[in-house]
């Protein structure tokens, strides 16, 4: 059942140096898929004179972050999972497969590679504004909670399935593309309502900078919902056994 192997962690989680290290790669994954897939939407809004909302703009922000998280999770995946997401840590948290203390560790490291992230850019741009998610017209605030619950959960749902899972097999070969492949696909999917976030860290990150906070609640409850529920799901109807695994190395 969900929640049987469900650990708050001791001090070790957040102090030994495998956790550092894992945090460490948690901060390196998302200050590289934050840094491609944000600076992808302001190059854009650039050579376009700010028409990044356009069709054209849209498929190439989904594909900046569909490659961009592909090789996130790809270099982070034997160090510390490749979460490169709070959203997907929540998931694994609720199936037993990371302590709450390791999990607030990888927390912390993903928002601050984020905003270091967007912090770069807004410097070697010139001051370009790193632009915070928000909702399109006609899109309602629990409109935009359920979207980013949908396409959370579908995030999370395929890194368990792909990652987590003992009987994964060769497909767990295939599992940063897999997770970079939906991440894009709900961005075509969702980006045009309330740019498709999914992250509560690619949120946080140009919020900060551009220090621009409206509706920014929605980018943190929509996802930890989705993904908690994504990891319910899977460990109550797909997982036959527990497979906490303490070590980060170990966790996918």
């Amino acid at each position: 059942m969900p929640f049987r192997d469900v650990s708050l962690g001791g001090p070790q989680d957040a102090t030994h140096p495998s956790a550092l290290k894992a945090a460490l790669a948690e901060f390196i994954s998302t200050l590289i898929f934050v840094f491609a897939g944000e600076g992808s939407g302001m190059a854009f809004a650039k050579l376009t004179n700010d028409a990044s909302t356009t069709p054209a703009g849209l498929v190439a922000v989904a594909l900046a972050h569909a490659f961009g998280l592909f090789v996130a999770v790809a270099v982070g995946a034997n160090i510390s999972g490749g979460h490169v997401n709070p959203a997907v840590t929540f998931g694994a948290f609720v199936g037993g497969h990371i302590s709450l203390l390791k999990g607030i560790l990888y927390w912390i490291a993903q928002l601050l590679g984020a905003t270091v992230a967007c912090g770069l850019l807004k410097f070697t741009t010139g001051g370009l504004t790193t632009s915070a998610f928000s909702l399109s017209s006609g899109v309602g605030t629990w409109n935009a909670v359920v979207f980013e619950i949908v396409m959370t959960f579908g995030l999370v749902y395929t890194v368990y399935a792909t990652a987590v899972d003992p009987k994964k097999g060769n497909i767990g070969i295939l599992a940063p593309i897999c997770i970079g492949f939906i991440v894009g696909a709900n961005i075509l999917a969702g980006g045009a309502f309330d740019g498709a976030s999914m992250n509560p860290a690619r949120a946080f990150g140009p919020a900060l900078v551009s220090w621009s906070w409206a509706g920014h609640w929605i980018y943190w409850v929509g996802p930890l919902i989705g993904g908690g529920l994504a990891g319910i799901v899977y460990e109550l109807f797909f997982l036959e056994e527990p497979t906490h695994q303490p070590l980060a190395s170990q966790e996918y």
